[in-house]
């Protein structure tokens, strides 16, 4: 049996369900006056329902759309969300997303061996299409909109353009439209069969994406099992997901990334989805965007006071040199969204700054300036929720200026670490650390900072930061790992504001 609930007006509207779908597999029904009339309660393990509003029409202030607004003041998971439905309500307001789908889609007509010659209308179900020409095409429009039944107008032209995208009423849906959707529903739904793996009653589930061929990511397979073991005892199943699995993501309760994330992965698009799907997420989109680029850190850190070292931003070569001047030798550059010190060179003349500069331009057009500040050691003090959750020394790669050194054959080489109880750690790194990630948000922040004769700076703020069995849960141990549990536990209880 399925733990989702399908909301419709008639329960007429989706008979075609039990005539193309076996019966074991099907959904519970309920109209939308009796949703709104008498909520439904807590269903298997003690969770809220997982609804699937398929109303005849989202109107403002309708009965559709107070179905799902409901469904948001009382916890229940819904898609689509009150913000789904409003954006897709006026073209104004989902027009800034029109010329990245297109640009995806004329790129996918490119490819084809018959591309349109003519206007079309893209019939998409939860991300599937009819349209063999553009399924990969139809899972981007329902990643990004979010909303069960769409329809994307095409205008044929020397440029296919978008012309509009609207909810699709489910009773008005043609023979083949309704065996496509049930097919859809049936996929979106599916939950796996997940044995029991703890003595505690598993209420939760938490995905937890991984990357196994990712050569440095920030957990180990040894960590994951750790925290499963950890998170079973406090009714948790961890499972791993991995890229192919984003339109599985409905099945689970929570999502936690442990792969270095970037805006232009997947990664970002994990995020983003479980954002719209209301579950609690590290790292949230919101974190990744503030965390990855080096450019907006700096000019926020310094709007909030926190002590960074000498920054400048860079867009070109020309009289670079006088950085030297200003900053002093060597200097430091950095690309916006590098990461486990990738995208980081020292120049120690004007002829090597030039040079480094150049290359690092060819691919941002901003790039920064550091003074630099040798240390034995960088400070890195976890965030979680914006209390302090361990505080760890990383060493320097051996003969080298960084914690790791990257080779040309790709290998890297870590520096040693020493990992220490928070109350060990001096008092103006933590504090530094906190009102770093404050205006970061809620989630889980690696600061990183260097503490020197003149003080302690804030060098960056990672959202995804490295945990890893026996390195930064060297002090806590399992504590480490019920703590971060516990994150998801909150907000799967009470709400993200628990």
């Amino acid at each position: 049996m399925s733990d989702w609930t399908v909301i419709v007006d008639r329960k007429a509207d989706i008979a075609f369900l039990t005539d193309t779908a076996p019966a074991s597999g099907l959904p519970a029904v309920v109209t939308t006056r009796d949703y709104i009339a008498r909520p439904p309660g807590k269903g298997r393990g003690g969770r809220g329902p997982r609804l699937i509003n398929l109303s005849r029409s989202y109107a403002y202030l309708g009965s559709g759309y107070y179905a799902s607004l409901l469904a948001e003041a009382r916890g229940h998971r819904v898609i689509p969300t009150v913000p789904a439905i409003l954006e897709l309500g006026g073209h104004g307001l989902y027009k800034h997303l029109l010329p990245g789908l297109e640009d995806d889609l004329n790129r996918r007509a490119r490819r084809l061996v018959d591309p349109p010659t003519e206007s079309f209308r893209l019939f998409v179900a939860f991300g599937y299409t009819d349209d063999p020409r553009f399924p990969a095409f139809a899972r981007r429009v329902f990643d990004r909109f979010r909303v069960p039944l769409l329809e994307i107008s095409v205008r044929h032209g020397a440029w296919l353009t978008i012309h509009s995208v609207r909810a699709v009423p489910v009773d008005d849906l043609d023979s083949g439209r309704q065996a496509l959707v049930a097919g859809a529903i049936s996929a979106f739904t599916r939950a796996r069969q997940r044995p029991p793996r703890a003595k505690a009653p598993l209420r939760w589930t938490l995905a937890v994406l991984t990357d196994p061929k990712e050569r440095m990511p920030p957990s180990s397979a040894r960590a994951i099992r750790r925290m499963t073991r950890v998170a079973a005892d406090m009714g948790v199943a961890v499972e791993p997901v991995e890229k192919k699995d984003l339109l599985r993501l409905a099945e689970y309760d929570a999502l936690f990334i442990r792969e270095t994330t970037a805006i232009d992965t997947h990664t970002f698009r994990f995020a983003r989805r479980a954002e719209q799907e209301g579950m609690p997420v590290i790292d949230d989109p919101t974190s990744i965007l503030r965390c990855t680029n080096k450019v907006y850190l700096t000019e926020l850190m310094t709007a909030q006071g926190v002590p960074v070292p000498k920054t400048e931003i860079v867009d070109r070569v020309r009289g670079i040199e006088a950085l030297g001047e200003r900053l002093g030798w060597p200097v430091v550059l950095k690309i916006p969204d590098g990461s486990f010190s990738r995208g980081v060179v020292r120049a120690g003349d004007p002829a090597e700054l030039r040079a480094r500069a150049r290359e690092l331009l060819e691919d941002s057009d901003l790039i920064l300036a550091q003074e630099y500040m040798y240390t034995d050691y960088d400070w890195r003090v976890g965030i979680l929720d914006g209390e302090p959750l361990y505080a760890c020394q990383y060493l320097m790669a051996k003969k080298h200026w960084q914690i790791v050194r990257h080779s040309a054959d790709g290998r890297a080489e870590e520096g040693g670490f020493r990992t220490l109880a928070v109350e060990d750690a001096p008092a103006a790194v933590v504090e530094a650390a906190v009102r770093a990630a404050r205006p970061i948000g809620r989630g889980l922040y690696g600061v990183d900072l260097k503490q020197n004769d003149r003080g302690v700076f804030v060098i960056e703020v990672n959202d995804n930061p490295n945990l890893d069995a026996g390195v930064e849960d060297a002090v806590l141990k399992d504590e480490l790992w019920r703590r971060l549990v516990g994150w998801f536990v909150r907000r799967l209880e009470t709400g993200p504001k628990g």
